[in-house]
């Protein structure tokens, strides 16, 4: 067994439901040992500055209740010290100055390189280990384990989804509700298929690189007619924010000179998918006599700091509780997960991707039978639209066109 005197931890990327939960077990495990934790504020962010002060020693009174609270006691911040060379020299030094012998990272793909460099630069100094957090899932790993805080992240967006569509029944309107979650459709998706979306699109679903805005405008409005040719006039459409990073900056002016995250990520929150896609959607039924009411709403950062599920404080007391073991056997270099139970730490190198230097994603694989079930559960337009002329017929009086001209405007889904 290793003999550590400190061991830091840090949450980098936005917050998510467990967080609190890994910090107060990493605390506890390591005071157990007889370790000192040491909690550094905002991730790398003061470190990457070469500050020293912004930290604090970890009590069991101050974690021994705050697996079960929302938000991050320590603050959390996207700071990259790969992308200044002197950023991550400040990072190191500071860690070394305060005597940290070990540091657990808590967060997803944005974190890794900077995980990495900790413990490569250091020449082995500084054992480093990280814990998966990410509300989008889209961390990859060679197992299907899912990320810590999805699943709180997920309950929540249903239950405000569920709301949604009561509201739109009790009114008789459409909700289309743009869902936090990128570059990967993974939360939107688990949010529509848990709460029975009327119709959720993601980007995976598109096999080209680049996505039209009318491509979504289209299965929307597809959408809304196939309902009224159902007899239904509400409902509740989910479009992940990811899909606006796949639209061209000559279509939606706006990626020209939106403002970019620590990593370089187009903001996508700036875009207003939800109010376009309305838009759109409204003027092509109105010029045709059909008039339906609806509503963009914005299901965003009310998931990421919201009290943990009990399946995630369980799995955030888990993590971090092998971290620290793992460092104390002497390990280094690698994402903890637990993998049926039992404790599986894989190397970090794994997960960087070796032609971006970032952290390999994992996307919605939508050929499984999962994605399929989800699919055919939705209320969209497809093939099977058009094999009945009377079918056909009545979703042409739905959408205010004749058979013939249906066929015409909505002619891509019947293939």
């Amino acid at each position: 067994m290793l003999t550590l005197k400190k061991i830091g931890i840090l949450v980098g990327g936005g917050p998510a439901p467990g967080a609190n939960g890994v910090i107060a077990a990493v605390a506890i495990e390591a005071i157990r040992f007889g370790i000192t934790p040491i909690g550094f504020h905002d991730g790398f962010e003061w470190l990457a500055q070469r500050y020293t002060d912004e930290q604090h020693e970890l009590s069991i009174d101050e974690v021994s209740r705050i697996h079960l609270d929302g938000g991050v006691l320590l603050g959390a911040s996207r700071t990259d010290i790969t992308r200044d060379s002197s950023a991550l020299f400040n990072t190191i030094s500071a860690l070394e100055k305060l005597g940290i012998e070990a540091l657990v990272t808590v967060g997803g793909d944005d974190l890794l390189a900077s995980s990495i460099a900790v413990e490569e630069q250091s020449g082995g100094a500084l054992r480093v280990v990280q814990v998966p957090k990410s509300i989008d899932n889209d961390l990859w790993m060679p197992i299907p384990v899912e990320s810590l805080g999805f699943e709180s992240a997920r309950h929540v967006g249903v239950k405000l989804v569920e709301n949604l569509m009561e509201d739109a029944k009790t009114t008789g309107r459409w909700y289309l509700g743009v869902t936090m979650g990128r570059p990967t459709g993974h939360l939107t998706l688990g949010i529509g298929r848990a709460a029975s979306a009327t119709c959720t699109i993601i980007p995976e679903e598109f096999e080209r690189d680049r996505i039209s805005l009318n491509d979504i405008v289209d299965i929307v409005e597809g959408t809304i007619i196939k309902r009224r040719a159902m007899g239904r006039n509400h409902g509740v459409i989910l479009l992940s924010e990811a899909l606006s990073e796949r639209f061209s900056s000559e279509e939606v002016t706006e990626l020209q000179d939106v403002d970019r995250d620590a990593q370089g990520n187009i903001r996508v929150a700036e875009i207003d998918l939800g109010r376009k896609v309305k838009s759109a959607v409204q003027a092509r039924l109105e010029a045709r006599g059909v008039k339906v009411t609806i509503v963009d709403k914005t299901i965003g950062y009310e998931l990421r700091c919201a009290p943990p599920i009990p399946l995630d404080a369980e799995y955030a007391r888990d993590l971090g509780y092998a971290a620290v073991n793992f460092l104390c056997e002497g390990g280094s270099g690698a994402m903890i997960t637990i993998q049926g139970g039992e404790i599986r730490p894989i190397p970090l190198r794994e997960f960087l991707d070796p032609e971006t230097g970032r952290g390999r994603q994992r996307a919605v694989d939508v050929h499984t039978e999962s994605y399929r079930v989800a699919r055919d559960y939705m209320v969209r337009l497809g093939p099977e639209d058009f094999r009945s002329p009377d079918w056909v017929a009545t979703l042409g009086k739905a959408a205010g066109l004749t058979p013939d001209e249906f066929v015409a405007q909505f002619q891509t889904f019947a293939r």
